[in-house]
């Protein structure tokens, strides 16, 4: 048999441990008769023994309260020899005390007695399903997987929108146009402002960014045309203001439509003559500064409402570019978190880690309010949270749910089709995500993979649906 309980090579083996022998041997029943090949052992000494003599194991089933050593004796001892072996505690002493010094030591999970059996075997062929997918990550995983991405690279995908977007700064980054970098929050503004910068004569100079939401006005003022000592009180040194430090090289000004006009006045003085005066001086200085203005506001819209200057706005409107939500650009998900999961587990000394099919369906399916930023954020959290290298959905913040919005698009049709139509179209795109794999895509589906198998004879899909 194929499919979670194992591999079509062999089943799965498991070591169970149990002290009471009768338990033992009907456990060990159950799980033969799903397919798993079981070697069972009456203590820990014993599974030691076992795992020395007939080892390695797929998994380690074991009792938590046995004579002379227990179970977290036994789930250290295993942990100590393999780091990475699979092990699940089984016990009647359900208490959060005994689950948490499980889970500490290493344990997969913790599953109190009674147990169903349904959900035993969910929970072990998950665990085996997610190791597979560890040691595939790890296999295809060079040594270097953690390294940073070439200098090169502005942003990660490859739907139409963001492939428009890259074409379109490639054009304008060697000029020394003004670029206006529209989106929502977390979209990556400054990642596109600093590959304009890279990817422009003035790599060579500085880069200088600048939320211009979070300063007040005469704190903005100062940071960006700077001032001479004795301006204003408690200006006891002269200070150059960002214009200066990014003399030559680009200056980047983050929530441009939070300023206020007064400084708006200032800023276009600075665009049309190249040139600033620091408060409390009256000659002007001379700067060579492209600027990269960002916002997540309707600036057409503050121009309407009077609250930004119509010529302020034309003269940052050079270029746009428009960067578009990630619920617009799901396609680019699985790449994203390729990308973020390489950076973060080389920043957090993990090695490779994989992604559980529900997990990624639900990452594909949750509509990302605030973007790239809040997807990088939850990819750290559950990394961090996924202890055996497989990022599972109980990983994922609680937040992170597929909105109906997100469900796969049905091509439009004539006439209304039936529901065996619409199953056949949705069981053929699984087979296409997952390459084929019946025992990948059974799991998505949420069928048996013989269910699986029927359907594809039934429909009489080609050979490499199988």
């Amino acid at each position: 048999m194929t499919g979670s309980r194992g591999t079509a090579e062999r089943p799965a083996r498991l070591l169970l441990v149990d002290d009471d022998e009768a338990a033992c041997r009907l456990l060990s029943e159950v799980l033969e008769r799903e397919a798993y090949r079981v070697v069972s052992a009456l203590s820990a000494d014993e599974a030691i023994a076992k795992l020395d003599q007939e080892g390695p194991f797929d998994a380690v089933l074991t009792d938590l309260r046995m004579p002379r050593k227990s179970g977290l004796d036994l789930l250290r001892t295993v942990r100590g020899r393999d780091p990475e072996a699979l092990v699940l505690v089984l016990t009647a002493f359900g208490d959060a005390a005994a689950a948490g010094e499980a889970i500490r030591a290493g344990a997969y999970d913790f599953i109190s007695k009674p147990y169903d059996i349904q959900t035993l075997r969910e929970t072990l062929d998950r665990a085996l399903g997610r190791r597979r997918l560890a040691r595939r990550r790890q296999a295809a995983s060079p040594l270097d997987s953690g390294a940073e991405e070439p200098e090169g690279l502005a942003l990660v995908g490859h739907s139409p929108a963001i492939i428009e977007v890259m074409k379109t700064l490639a054009r304008v980054a060697p000029s020394q146009a003004t670029v206006l970098v529209l989106g929502e929050t977390g979209t990556g503004k400054e990642l596109v402002a600093r590959t304009i910068h890279r990817w422009s004569e003035r790599a060579s100079h500085r880069f200088v960014a600048v939320n211009c939401s979070a300063l007040a006005e005469g704190l903005l003022e100062s940071e960006l045309f700077g001032h001479v000592k004795g301006a204003y009180t408690g200006a006891a040194t002269s200070r150059p203001g960002l214009f200066r430090e990014a003399d030559k090289g680009t200056l980047f000004l983050d929530e441009i439509g939070d300023i206020s006009p007064g400084l708006q006045a200032r800023l276009l003085r600075a665009l049309q003559e190249h040139e600033i005066v620091p408060l409390g001086a009256e000659t002007p200085i001379k700067v060579d500064v492209r600027v990269i203005a960002a916002t997540h506001r309707d600036l057409p819209e503050l121009v309407r409402q009077g609250r930004l200057r119509e010529d302020l706005y034309y003269r940052l409107d050079v270029v746009t570019l428009s960067l578009p939500p990630l619920r617009e650009r799901r396609q680019d998900i699985p790449l994203l978190v390729d990308h973020f999961l390489r950076t973060l587990t080389s920043r957090h000394g993990r090695g490779p880690v994989a992604v559980d099919p529900e997990a990624l369906r639900r990452l594909l399916g949750y509509d990302w309010p605030g973007n790239i930023r809040e997807l990088q954020n939850v990819l750290e959290r559950a990394l961090l949270l996924a202890e055996q290298g497989v990022i599972g959905p109980e990983h994922l913040a609680t937040t992170v749910r597929p909105s109906a919005a997100a469900l796969p698009d049905v091509p439009e049709s004539p006439a209304l089709r039936g529901l065996e139509d619409v199953e056949r179209e949705h069981v053929i795109r699984v087979l296409a995500a997952t390459g084929g794999n019946r025992e990948e895509s059974s799991r998505i589906l949420g069928i048996s993979r013989r269910t699986l198998t029927r359907m594809i004879q039934r429909w009489g899909l080609p050979p490499r649906h199988g």
